[in-house]
């Protein structure tokens, strides 16, 4: 029930129409499918049944009593039709918000029949759990089925009875294999002629976009469901003040900013107070004009749009108002009416604090175009553990640099864009900064690509680390292999395990208490210079500092002298980057060191 419904008198209860948004892949024909729709509305409601509201269609129960023929029963329903979104796509989805939830009251979500599903079709299904949207599954596409013979616009059981039992076996297997990827995803489904109960199954509906087939099929589905289930969550207060959601903020010729609306609840009139969610604070105006598509046969006319009165929910439908630049979309729009204006105020706040992003002291900072898409973006970053630093509404502006660039690691010197622009300040001081910005309109893909890049990161971190870094080796003197006592000595050596550099310092183990004995200063191998040895190499090195048959002797085990500090970073940091002799040198090195002393390198 509305939160205003004691506002009116007590028969100003009506039943709203229930909103409709399409979710879906890229390409899987989320658009085709919403135009087909709305075109099937236009043929059968020529007298002008269908309305054209802002960013949305409106198609009355008549018409759709008449695009699906004997598949309804108009008086089975008392809702007055549905209100479908004209913005197809989760950013839409998730742009739309009412209080506590999804802005629309039921989705469909396309999935290409011959394609399954895809990354896009996964986030669809993880948003419509999070928001516990009802929804069907239009499974798109069956006319491009080999061997498919179209049936303009008929119910697709009908359709379906014409195709040769090899296209009805193919289609049946790929149907099928979307039941079984529901399954997969915590969804129990089937055929939506088999489901009986809509709450616990989701139906799957085939059709096709470009035929028609199985659209009739589809929206029976859509008012059965709304008016089976949804029914009280319709009933609104025609008299009481609306409620909406800002769907875009525009600049409109003749009426400055503007922001096209979609009222779910009561009434909003021409000279209303309204609040809006802002940017910084909510913002108090008075409607000017509320305007709406002017009919298509009027569409020559100067104008494109024409003034109403008032509007009644569910209604898409522009607002133009003083001081709107700082709105927001997806933010709440409530009129005022009989109310002290600081409650409603009071209201909108508490429904943006709902949508605040928590952020850490270091972060990455998040852009998005909408409100909604900010709350999933900021869900997708909370689930991959990456720490958000600031998080707004809007365009990536010169600020927003300035906040990325002060981060103290590397990977939080990003601004993670989700579907919105960069402004030209903003370019160019990220050009002059060492800022990254990622940009999509894919929120997977975001977090994707700044993993990806947060990887590349630390993997040339641990380069340069094991660059500067003493690196564990053990070597034996051979016998009869001395070609210089001192000054430095020059002797033959096997390499047991790890790396030999030059300059590194060698140690000798008396027991367990190392002894340094002097400094790499040269290696040779094959009589030529080389700068390193593995293991496994036979070489002759140059030591400076001892004597053979003094401090060293023919068959000692030597070892390269590593710093605690190396020891401590190799051990704890570094140990899989290393190979595996050289961890085997280490472990040797580190026991040596931690009879003598248990917290050596820890």
């Amino acid at each position: 029930m509305s939160d205003s419904s004691d506002a009116g008198d007590p028969g100003t209860d009506t039943l709203r129409t229930p909103i409709v948004a399409v979710l879906g892949h890229v390409d899987h024909g989320k658009t085709s499918l919403l135009d087909k729709v709305r075109g099937s509305a236009v043929i059968e409601g020529e007298a002008g049944a269908i309305t054209q509201h802002i960013g949305a269609t409106a198609v009355p129960l008549d018409v759709i009593s008449d695009i699906a023929g004997s598949l309804v029963d108009p008086t089975d329903f008392d809702l007055p039709g549905l209100l479908f979104i004209d913005t197809p796509g989760h950013h839409s989805f998730t742009t739309l918000r009412s209080r506590g939830g999804a802005l629309a009251d039921i989705a469909i979500l396309v999935v290409d029949v011959n394609d399954g599903f895809q990354p896009q079709t996964i986030e669809a299904l993880d948003i419509l759990k999070r928001t516990q949207t009802p929804f069907v599954v239009a499974a798109n596409k069956v006319d491009t089925l080999p061997g498919w013979n179209p049936v303009e616009d008929a119910p697709i059981q009908q359709s379906m009875e014409t195709q040769s039992d090899r296209v009805q076996q193919q289609l049946n297997q790929e149907l099928y294999e979307i039941v079984g990827e529901l399954s997969d995803h915590g969804f129990s489904a089937d055929m939506y002629w088999q489901v009986r109960n809509f709450q616990q199954n989701v139906g799957v509906v085939p059709v096709s976009a470009m035929t028609g087939e199985g659209v009739p099929d589809l929206l029976t589905v859509m008012m059965g469901l709304a008016q089976r289930y949804m029914k009280d969550e319709m009933q609104v207060d025609v008299g009481g003040p609306g409620v909406g959601t800002v769907l875009e903020v525009k600049d409109e010729k003749g009426f400055g900013t503007t922001i096209d609306i979609v009222l779910y609840d009561g009434t909003i009139r021409a000279d209303d107070v309204i609040v809006v969610g802002g940017e910084n604070d909510p913002i108090v105006t008075e409607v000017r004009a509320l305007l709406q598509p002017r009919p298509l046969a009027e569409i020559r006319t100067e104008s494109r749009f024409e003034q109403v009165d008032e509007v009644v929910a569910a209604a898409g439908i522009k607002v133009a108002a003083p001081d709107l630049d700082e709105a927001m979309s997806g933010a709440p729009i409530r009129v005022v009416r009989d109310r002290p204006v600081e409650e409603v105020e009071r209201e909108v706040r508490s429904e943006l604090a709902e949508i605040a992003v928590e952020t850490a002291e270091e972060g990455v900072v998040v852009k998005a175009d909408t409100l909604g898409s900010l709350e999933a973006m900021a869900n997708a970053l909370e689930e991959a553990e990456i720490p958000i630093v600031r998080a707004e509404v809007g365009a990536v502006a010169p600020r927003d640099v300035s906040v990325a660039s002060t981060a103290d690691e590397d990977t939080n010197k990003t601004i993670l864009a989700f579907n919105v622009d960069v402004l030209d300040d903003a370019r160019r001081r990220v050009e002059e900064s060492d800022v990254q910005i990622f940009g999509s309109d894919v929120i997977y893909q975001l977090v994707e690509e700044y993993d990806e890049y947060v990887e590349a990161i630390e993997r040339e971190q641990q380069e340069t680390v094991l660059d500067n870094i003493t690196r564990p080796a053990r070597f034996q003197l051979l016998m009869d292999h001395t070609f210089r006592q001192n000054d430095p000595a020059v002797v033959g050596t096997e390499i047991l395990s790890g790396t030999v550099k030059n300059n590194m310092n060698v140690v000798k183990f008396e027991g367990n208490e190392p002894t340094r004995v002097g400094q790499l200063k040269g290696i040779q191998e094959n009589g030529e210079d080389v700068d390193e040895a593995r293991a496994g190499s036979r070489v002759s090195l140059a030591i400076d500092g001892p004597t053979v048959g003094r401090q060293i002797e023919e068959g000692d085990e030597l070892w390269i002298e590593i710093p605690e500090k190396h020891a401590k970073i190799l051990e704890q940091e570094l140990k899989e980057e290393i190979p595996m002799d050289e961890r085997e040198a280490l472990n040797q090195y580190l026991e040596k060191q931690r009879k003598r002393d248990p917290f050596w390198g820890k």
